[in-house]
Protein backbone atom coordinates (compact mmCIF):
# COMPACT_ATOMS: atom_id res chain seq x y z
CA UNK A 1 0.00 0.00 0.00
CA UNK A 2 2.79 2.27 0.51
CA UNK A 3 3.98 4.00 -2.82
CA UNK A 4 6.86 6.18 -3.99
CA UNK A 5 5.01 9.37 -3.05
CA UNK A 6 5.10 8.53 0.82
CA UNK A 7 8.64 9.74 0.56
CA UNK A 8 8.44 12.58 -1.91
CA UNK A 9 5.37 14.14 0.04
CA UNK A 10 7.41 17.63 1.54
CA UNK A 11 7.44 16.58 5.22
CA UNK A 12 8.46 19.09 7.79
CA UNK A 13 10.17 16.47 10.09
CA UNK A 14 10.62 12.55 10.26
CA UNK A 15 9.60 11.51 13.79
CA UNK A 16 9.65 8.36 15.18
CA UNK A 17 6.33 6.11 15.47
CA UNK A 18 6.16 6.93 19.17
CA UNK A 19 6.03 11.08 18.79
CA UNK A 20 3.69 10.79 16.20
CA UNK A 21 -0.16 10.76 17.57
CA UNK A 22 -2.28 9.26 14.88
CA UNK A 23 -5.64 10.43 15.32
CA UNK A 24 -8.42 10.79 12.96
CA UNK A 25 -7.06 14.34 12.44
CA UNK A 26 -3.64 13.44 11.67
CA UNK A 27 -5.16 10.89 9.61
CA UNK A 28 -7.28 13.27 6.99
CA UNK A 29 -4.56 15.80 6.90
CA UNK A 30 -2.66 13.11 5.56
CA UNK A 31 -4.70 11.46 3.05
CA UNK A 32 -5.84 15.55 2.10
CA UNK A 33 -1.78 16.42 1.49
CA UNK A 34 -1.65 13.16 -0.17
CA UNK A 35 -4.20 13.70 -3.25
CA UNK A 36 -3.30 17.69 -3.50
CA UNK A 37 0.42 16.44 -3.77
CA UNK A 38 -0.98 13.39 -6.68
CA UNK A 39 -3.28 15.88 -8.22
CA UNK A 40 -0.61 18.19 -9.20
CA UNK A 41 1.78 15.51 -10.04
CA UNK A 42 0.18 12.78 -11.42
CA UNK A 43 3.12 11.20 -12.98
CA UNK A 44 4.39 9.98 -9.07
CA UNK A 45 0.96 7.68 -8.42
CA UNK A 46 2.38 4.79 -10.66
CA UNK A 47 5.30 3.37 -9.25
CA UNK A 48 7.15 -0.45 -9.06
CA UNK A 49 6.27 -1.57 -5.88
CA UNK A 50 9.03 -2.64 -3.48
CA UNK A 51 10.07 -6.34 -4.28
CA UNK A 52 9.80 -8.97 -1.74
CA UNK A 53 12.57 -11.44 -1.66
CA UNK A 54 12.03 -15.77 -0.27
CA UNK A 55 14.64 -17.67 0.01
CA UNK A 56 14.14 -20.64 1.29
CA UNK A 57 15.47 -23.84 3.69
CA UNK A 58 12.92 -26.70 3.99
CA UNK A 59 10.27 -24.99 3.72
CA UNK A 60 10.52 -22.20 6.45
CA UNK A 61 10.90 -19.20 3.68
CA UNK A 62 12.58 -16.14 4.75
CA UNK A 63 10.70 -12.92 3.10
CA UNK A 64 12.77 -9.82 2.88
CA UNK A 65 12.28 -6.63 1.86
CA UNK A 66 15.20 -4.03 0.95
CA UNK A 67 14.37 -1.75 4.10
CA UNK A 68 14.90 -4.37 5.90
CA UNK A 69 11.07 -5.65 6.22
CA UNK A 70 11.21 -9.12 6.91
CA UNK A 71 8.47 -12.20 8.04
CA UNK A 72 8.59 -16.17 8.15
CA UNK A 73 6.75 -18.64 6.87
CA UNK A 74 6.69 -22.50 6.84
CA UNK A 75 4.49 -25.45 5.96
CA UNK A 76 2.66 -27.52 8.57
CA UNK A 77 4.40 -30.80 9.39
CA UNK A 78 1.70 -32.70 7.24
CA UNK A 79 3.60 -31.70 4.00
CA UNK A 80 7.24 -31.75 5.16
CA UNK A 81 7.40 -28.07 6.87
CA UNK A 82 8.62 -27.56 10.05
CA UNK A 83 5.22 -25.54 12.00
CA UNK A 84 7.31 -23.37 12.86
CA UNK A 85 5.63 -20.19 11.80
CA UNK A 86 2.06 -19.14 9.88
CA UNK A 87 1.95 -20.28 6.05
CA UNK A 88 1.98 -18.41 3.19
CA UNK A 89 -1.73 -18.37 2.52
CA UNK A 90 -2.56 -17.34 6.24
CA UNK A 91 -0.08 -14.50 5.54
CA UNK A 92 -2.40 -13.69 2.42
CA UNK A 93 -5.59 -13.73 4.53
CA UNK A 94 -3.28 -11.28 6.81
CA UNK A 95 -2.78 -9.13 4.37
CA UNK A 96 -5.95 -8.80 3.13
CA UNK A 97 -7.34 -8.04 6.89
CA UNK A 98 -4.65 -5.70 7.48
CA UNK A 99 -4.90 -3.60 4.04
CA UNK A 100 -8.99 -3.96 4.51
CA UNK A 101 -9.00 -2.68 7.75
CA UNK A 102 -6.58 0.20 7.41
CA UNK A 103 -8.70 1.20 4.37
CA UNK A 104 -11.58 1.26 6.09
CA UNK A 105 -10.35 3.43 8.76
CA UNK A 106 -8.74 6.15 6.03
CA UNK A 107 -11.92 6.49 4.77
CA UNK A 108 -13.37 7.02 7.81
CA UNK A 109 -11.04 9.51 8.77
CA UNK A 110 -11.17 11.53 5.61
CA UNK A 111 -15.23 11.06 6.39
CA UNK A 112 -13.98 12.44 9.74
CA UNK A 113 -15.53 9.86 11.25
CA UNK A 114 -13.82 8.55 14.75
CA UNK A 115 -14.26 4.69 14.53
CA UNK A 116 -14.93 3.15 18.48
CA UNK A 117 -14.56 -0.54 16.83
CA UNK A 118 -12.90 -2.35 13.60
CA UNK A 119 -12.16 -5.91 13.26
CA UNK A 120 -11.40 -6.94 10.24
CA UNK A 121 -11.27 -10.74 9.84
CA UNK A 122 -10.29 -13.08 6.60
CA UNK A 123 -11.49 -16.78 6.22
CA UNK A 124 -10.91 -18.81 3.54
CA UNK A 125 -11.52 -22.48 2.14
CA UNK A 126 -8.96 -24.74 -0.09
CA UNK A 127 -9.01 -28.10 -1.00
CA UNK A 128 -5.27 -28.89 -0.72
CA UNK A 129 -5.75 -31.79 -3.72
CA UNK A 130 -5.14 -28.91 -5.72
CA UNK A 131 -2.16 -27.17 -4.05
CA UNK A 132 -0.68 -30.88 -4.12
CA UNK A 133 -1.41 -31.95 -7.42
CA UNK A 134 -3.49 -34.64 -7.20
CA UNK A 135 -6.36 -33.17 -8.98
CA UNK A 136 -5.38 -30.07 -11.62
CA UNK A 137 -9.68 -29.54 -11.99
CA UNK A 138 -8.69 -27.96 -8.93
CA UNK A 139 -6.98 -24.66 -7.90
CA UNK A 140 -4.03 -24.38 -5.66
CA UNK A 141 -5.32 -21.66 -4.40
CA UNK A 142 -8.33 -20.69 -2.12
CA UNK A 143 -11.74 -22.01 -3.57
CA UNK A 144 -13.32 -18.68 -1.86
CA UNK A 145 -12.57 -16.23 0.62
CA UNK A 146 -14.93 -14.41 3.13
CA UNK A 147 -14.40 -11.01 4.98
CA UNK A 148 -16.35 -9.84 7.86
CA UNK A 149 -16.13 -6.13 9.23
CA UNK A 150 -17.53 -5.45 12.65
CA UNK A 151 -17.63 -1.90 12.93
CA UNK A 152 -18.66 1.31 15.17
CA UNK A 153 -18.89 4.92 15.65
CA UNK A 154 -20.71 6.79 18.14
CA UNK A 155 -23.57 8.83 16.27
CA UNK A 156 -22.75 7.54 13.36
CA UNK A 157 -25.61 5.27 11.36
CA UNK A 158 -25.41 1.92 10.31
CA UNK A 159 -25.87 3.22 6.77
CA UNK A 160 -22.83 5.12 6.79
CA UNK A 161 -20.49 2.73 8.47
CA UNK A 162 -21.84 0.31 5.54
CA UNK A 163 -20.54 3.24 2.75
CA UNK A 164 -17.50 3.23 4.36
CA UNK A 165 -16.84 -0.46 4.09
CA UNK A 166 -17.93 -0.85 0.84
CA UNK A 167 -16.15 2.08 -0.34
CA UNK A 168 -12.62 0.72 1.79
CA UNK A 169 -13.79 -2.65 0.35
CA UNK A 170 -13.31 -1.37 -3.59
CA UNK A 171 -10.61 0.60 -2.99
CA UNK A 172 -8.40 -1.92 -0.58
CA UNK A 173 -5.15 -2.82 -2.87
CA UNK A 174 -4.91 -6.08 -1.39
CA UNK A 175 -8.86 -7.04 -2.41
CA UNK A 176 -8.38 -5.48 -5.71
CA UNK A 177 -5.29 -8.02 -6.28
CA UNK A 178 -7.59 -11.17 -5.27
CA UNK A 179 -10.72 -9.89 -6.93
CA UNK A 180 -9.16 -9.29 -10.59
CA UNK A 181 -6.83 -11.44 -12.90
CA UNK A 182 -3.88 -9.06 -12.30
CA UNK A 183 -1.00 -10.01 -14.75
CA UNK A 184 1.52 -11.87 -13.63
CA UNK A 185 4.93 -13.52 -15.46
CA UNK A 186 7.19 -15.52 -14.00
CA UNK A 187 11.34 -14.93 -14.99
CA UNK A 188 13.60 -18.38 -14.76
CA UNK A 189 17.13 -17.64 -13.79
CA UNK A 190 19.13 -20.99 -13.34
CA UNK A 191 22.33 -20.58 -11.12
Amino acid sequence: MQGPFVSTIPDHEVRSNEELSVTTGHIRESIDRAVIFLTEQPKKARYVDRPATATVEGLRAEVTGQHGESLVSDMPRSVGGGGSAPTPGWFLRAAVAGCDATVIAMRAAAEGIELSTLVVTVTSESDDRGFLGMDDSLPAGPLQARTHVRIGADGVSPDTLREIVEWAEMHSPVSDALRRAVPTTVDIEIA
